[in-house]
């Protein structure tokens, strides 16, 4: 296996499609752990952290439009920034619980988004939040919703040579709202055996708007838009919750692991959902 440092993100690309079997390398918290235990075998690992020509590519920046993080950013960045905090905390929450202190120093935003874990924290926030992934090949970039970005176990919506450059989180309106919970069935700095993503948005004391995400139940973020829209123009009180809440366990396919059977994982997406949405109702996650 050979370790190539390109300077450029066109020379990045360029190498990948050279190597069929590359594999990029930024922070390496990832894919350090999946060389460790076998699951992937690339010829050559290309490394992100000589690139300098990608702009704002270590730097979180207020937009027109809300945040954009480059894909650069470490996560432990993106937990302490006072941006992301006051635009989109729960984002800054899911970065803060992502294993321990030495995994957030390294690990960076874009390669978080592009391997693509299930049990990770922030994809399914930044699916709740509407955010979007800039990619780039060096030649050409385009615009990825987060919502269509994963699209089964370690794999994502990346043509080979494309770099995750930054993520975009749009501003939340008045009276929006969200949070993130993680449930760990051990220790705090485990990956979590569910994690649950709420967004909503308050109008007139009723529901304009609402997502709920669910992690590390299954290959990518799960989300039921035909349940959230039905407790659109009512109240979030304790029926909406326990009623989103059935609905999702009941709907959840959810995997099967050391961290959790299938069905304790259902049973602990119904807690966790009905928790989620009365910390909204009760204003602990304002955005």
């Amino acid at each position: 296996m050979k370790f190539l440092r390109p300077e450029t993100l066109g020379e990045a690309a360029a190498l990948a499609r050279e190597h069929e079997d590359a594999k990029f390398i930024s922070g390496g918290t990832a894919v350090v752990l999946m060389l460790q235990q076998r699951l992937i075998f690339p010829t050559h690992l290309i490394s992100l952290t000589g690139v300098t020509d990608v702009p704002g590519w270590r730097e979180v920046r207020r937009t027109e439009t809300g945040l954009r993080i480059g894909g650069g950013v470490l996560l432990s960045a993106v937990a302490r920034s006072a941006h992301v905090r006051e635009l989109a905390p729960s984002l800054a929450s899911a970065a803060g619980v992502v294993g321990n202190a030495r995994i957030r120093n390294q690990a960076t935003t874009g390669g978080n988004v592009a391997e693509s874990d299930y049990a990770s924290d922030p994809p399914s926030v930044l699916v709740s939040l509407g955010a979007t992934v800039e990619v780039d090949d060096g030649t050409a970039a385009r615009i990825v919703p987060a919502a269509e970005m994963f699209t089964d176990f370690f794999t994502t919506d990346l043509r080979t040579g494309e770099v995750v450059t930054a993520v975009h989180v749009p501003a939340a309106g008045p009276g929006s709202h969200a949070s993130y919970t993680k449930f760990c069935s051990r220790s705090a700095e485990d990956r979590p055996c569910v994690g649950v993503a709420t967004a909503a948005r308050l109008q007139d004391g009723v529901l304009a708007s609402l997502e709920v995400v669910l992690g590390a139940v299954a290959a990518i973020p799960q989300r039921w838009p035909e349940v959230t829209r039905a407790a659109l123009g009512r109240p979030l009180d304790e029926q909406v919750a326990q009623e989103v809440a059935e609905e999702y366990a009941m709907l959840v396919d959810p995997i099967d692991d050391h961290r959790g059977s299938a069905w304790y994982r259902r049973e602990m997406v119904r807690v966790q959902v009905r928790r989620s949405l009365l910390e909204l109702a009760g204003d602990g996650g304002a955005a």
